[in-house]
């Protein structure tokens, strides 16, 4: 079943430990203005799977991170998230990881399950529930010509 989440209130999400940030509910605008965003357009063909996720990633979080906590300066003082800052939490692999599971893999998680089928254990439709009526008999068999 999915389950409706009416507000649009923000979330915070934690990232790494001591390391938190307060995101815009991921909605169809905001994935919608990020796919146009001209970040993301402006990423070569040939660029590889990695790049262009990290070029997506950064752009949406750019358009999602409204505050966030544990993250600061070289000098240890706490910074406010800004485009530049942003784009250097991201740069952490850890951080990428778990921005990604967090919070894209859900809204990509629900576009995967428009394109479910019924659980299979064992086969192809195991798993199915019967939609035809059973045969009343026995088809003949064709005459041969």
């Amino acid at each position: 079943m999915l389950t409706l989440d009416l507000t649009d209130a923000p979330r915070w999400h934690d990232l790494a430990p001591g390391v938190r940030v307060q995101l815009r509910p991921l909605t169809t605008a905001l994935m919608v203005a990020t796919r146009a965003a001209p970040e993301v357009e402006a990423v070569p063909d040939e660029a590889s799977d990695e790049e262009r996720a990290m070029a997506f990633a950064k752009t949406l979080a750019r358009r999602a991170v409204l505050d966030w906590e544990g993250i600061g300066d070289a000098d240890g003082n706490a910074i406010d998230p800004s485009p530049e800052a942003i784009d250097a939490l991201l740069d952490i692999w850890p951080i990428f990881e778990a921005f990604q599971l967090t919070y894209v893999s859900k809204g990509l998680l629900l576009e995967q399950e428009k394109n479910a089928s019924a659980p299979s254990p064992s086969g192809s439709s195991a798993g199915a529930r019967a939609t035809a009526r059973p045969a009343k008999g026995r088809a003949q068999t064709a005459r041969r010509g």
